[in-house]
């Protein structure tokens, strides 16, 4: 057996392995790992060529800073899987899309926030569209009276 059968049937089990903890791969899946790859790559550049990130304390690389993000990359796969998991056991074949969904909305913020501190022109409405999204998952403001809401 030659290195390259070897490889390629590591390969295809690995794949075969993930197919079935993921279940099937669709065109979500590859927007979120694409969203995630330009994320951390912006994230890195932010922080190596302007030097202007908020994540660490110059504003440069930092390594720790860096792993930290990987290690959220990773949770946030694990949280997709859980929601397949979810699928497999009431039936359904929607949880896993909408929480992939749900992340990519949140990595292409992510990716808009980098370039903004870049100093890339953002227009408008993307900005204000970004601000209603984070006003959303803001909790509300403790010291509102009663029968104020904050929706």
């Amino acid at each position: 057996m030659t290195y390259k059968v070897v490889f390629c049937t590591i390969l295809g089990a690995i794949g075969g392995i993930f197919l079935q903890i993921f279940g099937a791969w669709n065109f979500a899946l590859t927007v979120l790992v694409i969203c995630m790859g330009i994320d951390y790559a912006t994230g890195v550049i932010l922080a190596l060529v302007f030097q202007a990130s908020p994540k660490s304390a110059e504003g440069g690389l930092d390594s720790n800073v860096g792993w930290k993000g990987l290690v959220r990359k990773v949770a946030t796969l694990v949280i997709v899987l859980v929601a397949h998991f979810v699928d497999v056991l009431i039936g359904t074949e929607y949880i896993r899309d909408a929480v992939v969904i749900a992340f990519v909305v949140n990595e292409i913020v992510s990716i808009l926030e980098n370039c903004g501190l870049m100093g890339v022109p953002i227009p408008n409405i993307i900005l204000r569209g970004i601000d209603v999204l984070r006003q959303r998952t803001q909790p509300p403001d403790e010291t509102a009276g009663e029968g104020e809401r904050h929706d």
